[in-house]
């Protein structure tokens, strides 16, 4: 299954593609920001997005609500991963479309519990 991870940051990219191949996903494709990230969409649909909130261009939340406009992407999953801790914020990120959401910084064994919970399975 093909996973898109979407941050500006790329020490916390790396961070989270090691996490998921530990995990057994080996289809990860990265993107700096959200309309990086929805060029990546259009190129192959992934089973899996987790995205950041802060970043340039295109926000994690303007980039969800244009994602879940999109036809074939309305029910993808996708995780927020992000600073933003305050509950109007996991309020702001689910109105947009948002599915679940971890408040960085988070253990691997938290990602792989929200990714597992997500996909209705247990991870590889």
């Amino acid at each position: 299954m093909r996973v898109l991870i979407v941050d500006d940051s790329s020490t916390m990219r790396r961070i989270i593609a090691n996490t998921l191949k530990k995990l057994g996903y080996d289809d990860v494709v990265e993107a700096g920001d959200g309309t990086e990230g929805l060029q990546k969409v259009a190129q192959g649909k992934p089973g899996l997005i987790l995205t950041d909130w802060n970043m340039p261009k295109m926000d994690g939340r303007e980039f969800v609500k244009t994602l879940r406009t999109q036809s074939g992407m309305e029910a993808v999953p996708v995780l927020m991963v992000t600073t933003h801790a305050e509950r109007t914020d996991v309020v702001l990120a689910l109105q947009a479309g948002v599915n679940d959401y971890v408040v960085k910084p988070f253990t691997p064994e938290t990602l792989k519990e929200k990714i597992e919970a997500l996909l209705g399975k247990t991870a590889a």
